[in-house]
């Protein structure tokens, strides 16, 4: 059965750091690009991180460039987000997601994707 599994979410301040974690079971996860993405009330899902198969190659949107890395270790088939400097506006569901090409990942396309945890900024 595959699962992707995220953990790590919660409340924390503006300015303050939080690490996701992704873990996967069920299939090859070195096979797969990884991406997270965020969905904040009212807007539509968006990827915001991604990270190729072997992670040598990432890409973020604009909106996180220099706060959040994604990370793989695939020996541990787990993908994590490292945030930093959080702010209000980072509040969201957030969510990982693979795919079988990096292409497809990053056209919004995945093969698997996990339920999400809350990742909630606020003083």
């Amino acid at each position: 059965q595959v699962q992707l599994v995220e953990s790590g979410g919660g409340l924390v301040q503006p300015g303050g750091s939080l690490r996701l974690s992704c873990a996967a079971s069920g299939f090859t996860f070195s096979s797969y690009a990884g991406g997270w993405y965020r969905q904040a009330p009212g807007k539509e899902r968006e990827l915001f991180a991604s990270i190729t198969r072997a992670g040598y190659i990432t890409n973020y949107a604009d909106s996180v460039k220099g706060r959040f890395t994604i990370s793989r270790d695939n020996a541990k088939n787990t993908l994590y987000l490292q945030m930093n400097s959080l702010k209000s506006e980072d509040t969201a569901v957030y969510y990982c997601a693979s795919a079988s090409t990096y292409a497809r990942l990053l056209t919004g396309d995945y093969d698997y994707g996990g339920q999400g945890t809350q990742v909630t900024v606020s003083s």
